[in-house]
This record gives C-alpha cells, structure tokens and sequence, in this order.
C-alpha cells in the first residue's frame, strides 16, 4: 500500500515540475543546476539556492524534442545539457546561447548519454535500443566510434577511465577510455532479473567497482578486481521490499529502479517502484536510512556534486501496467538536504549478524 501523502519526507518541492513520468535527474558538476528529462518531451532546468535551511529551485528554461526524453547529462564545465531521446537524437543545449541543436542520433530511441572527458580527448557517449554504442565529437555529423552491442542498453555511467553499460539480458559492458574507448569484458552480474540502473564508485580517487539494480528488489555491488583479495567486496543485498513479520505470508517485492553513489563518502542511494528511497554504506553492509513512502513510485535520483542534495522524481513507472495510472496525480521532484545522512558508519566486524547499530539497519547479504 502506498502513502496518501505525496511529500511525507517533508522535502524542498520543485517548481513547475514535468507533466509527464520523469525519466532522468542530473545536477550539474560545476554548480548546483538541475536538469529533468521526461515523458512529456520536455528537458527543464532548474537553479537551486539554499539560504540557511531553506532551499529555493527557480526554473531557469526549457527545451523540447519531437519524442520523449529518456536521458540527460552535463558536459564537464557545466555549460552544455545533452538530452536523448525517443525520437531517436541526442540534442545539445548550450544555456548560454540557448541554442539546441542535433548532435548524435541512432537507429532507434536514445536510452542513455554520458559525457567523456580525458585528458586527450572529450566526447559524449550515447547508448541506444538499435544495440549501439556510439561516441560522437559534438562539432561532428559522424560519429567517432560505433561498439556494436549484443543487446539493447538500458543505463550507463562514466567515471573515467572507465564506462559500464547495463545491456538487455542482464549483460554489464566495461569499457577502458584511455587513448581511446575499447571493450574491456562483459559480464554477468549475480541478479537473476532483469537489470534497470547501474552506478560506479570509486575508491582512492578512482574507479573501483560498480553497483547494479534490478527489478527483483535486490542489488549488487561488483569491484573491479575480482582477485581474491577483494571478494569480500562483493556481494548482493535485498531492498526494497515489504516488512512481512509472517514468514508464512508471501512478501511484496518491488523495482529498485535507480542506484547513485554519493560523490563525497561513497555510501549509496537506491530508489525502487515501492515510493521509497533508502540510504546505504556498503562497507559496512548498513542501511543508513529509509525514508517514508511516498503516494507514488520514486523513477530517478541523483546526488548534486558535492553531496549535499539529493534529488529524487515521484512518477509513474508503469510497474504494474495502464489499469494503475492516473492521469489526475501529479509528477514531482524533490530535493532532501543530506549533509550528515549518507556518512559512512563504523564497520561492524561479525558481518553474518544482523543487530542495531546507531539506529542503522544490517544489510541481509544474500
């Protein structure tokens, strides 16, 4: 069952939301812009100002494409939004000129765009259901370089110089960026259902692993190294799912719809079609937080860039078909200030144990 409220966490509400299912959050590396990709073919930007405790989101511009929007990202300075979409192009929008511009395109809708930035090159990646990686120079019609893929892509991220890619088939690509993108393996992750969102960490300044959604209520997080030094950093945990206190009575198990790394302590968010977000630190297998359930399903999140804001969207996912959508509910977006509640806890070292900690929950590893 879910909330009757729509904001229970009590949350900076952001103005003038979508008007359609919200497919994509990203905050801008450089300052704290936010940007919206959603069904309605819209990508919206948003400025957000805090003043003391209070938090203020003024829109700031919007643009449209011919098909909705699926994904969306930052260049690395902060000055360009890339926005794919349905109608199967990537466009550009440069907030200083307001222009918007075709930059990529596929053979069928754009599922996701990262922005590369080396130190001898800078790109956009693009991922599409046409089974393509592509990586265009945006001042070029043609692209770079096309991997051909196995399966569609589902979700992408970039921490350089590594790129992962979710394929349909519960498939992961890790791709190597120095000098130039080549397909390092592709692997199987330890999630039995279909994959949804996949997110990388970092250890030390540098990318150490990843962690990986499914719709299973039941996520994993996977190094890099897989030496045997390191198998105890791998490993799967349930979310997202009812508190059933009968054993004997069949649970509600739910979509984790999106999973984020914290940019500052490496603790992690997950989202699911439960209407819930829930704060983890993997290191110490510890669930930080959970908060109270919204009236609708959480579809993206994602963490400003200096981890003080978190942004989650409150839409329909679909997850249990047309019978369930109502057209009259609204689609909002809303930021939590989060300075002290994704800080790492204390490991605890008898890990099988399931106990109280500071108020935490144990993650059930499973």
């Amino acid at each position: 069952m879910f909330s009757t409220a729509h904001n229970p966490n009590k949350d900076h509400e952001v103005s003038q939301p979508p008007n359609d299912s919200i497919s994509s959050l990203s905050f801008s590396p450089a300052a704290d812009f936010l940007v919206a990709g959603s069904w309605d073919n819209c990508v919206r930007c948003w400025e957000v100002k805090q003043s003391g405790t209070t938090l203020q989101s003024e829109p700031k511009a919007e643009q449209q494409q011919s098909g909705p929007i699926l994904s969306c990202c930052w260049s690395a300075d902060g000055t360009k939004v890339f926005s794919g979409s349905c109608d199967k192009t990537v466009k550009m929008w440069d907030l200083n000129s307001n222009s918007f511009t075709q930059v990529a395109a596929h053979d069928a809708p754009v599922k996701t765009v990262n922005w590369v930035q080396a130190p001898n090159y800078q790109c956009l990646m693009t991922g599409s259901w046409d089974k393509t990686l592509k990586f265009w120079d945006t001042r070029q019609a043609q692209p770079m370089m096309t991997i051909n893929c196995e399966e569609r892509i589902y979700a992408s991220d970039v921490v350089y110089p590594v790129a992962v890619s979710i394929l349909a088939g519960r498939k992961v690509k890790i791709l190597n960026l120095e000098n130039q993108p080549t397909v390092h393996h592709t692997m199987e992750p330890p999630l039995r259902y279909q994959l949804r969102d996949i997110s990388i960490f970092k250890k030390e300044g540098k990318p150490a692993g990843f962690g990986v959604c499914s719709i299973e209520g039941r996520a994993a997080i996977e190094p890099f190294d897989n030496t045997a030094a390191n198998s105890k950093d791998k490993f799967t945990f349930k979310c997202h799912r009812s508190i059933v206190s009968d054993h004997h009575k069949p649970q509600d198990i739910y979509a984790v719809n999106g999973i984020k790394f914290h940019p500052i302590h490496g603790t992690l968010a997950t989202i699911g079609s439960d209407g819930k977000f829930s704060f983890w630190d993997k290191d110490a297998r510890t669930k930080l937080k959970t908060g109270e359930q919204l009236d609708n399903t959480i579809t993206c999140c994602d963490f400003n860039h200096t981890g003080t804001f978190f942004a989650y969207g409150s839409s329909y996912d679909w997850s249990k078909g047309h019978e369930f959508y109502n057209p009259q509910q609204k689609n909002y977006i809303f930021i939590r200030q989060v300075k002290d509640e994704l800080k790492p806890r204390k490991k605890v070292v008898t890990m099988q144990l399931k106990c109280s900690l500071r108020g935490s929950e144990r993650i059930e590893i499973t």
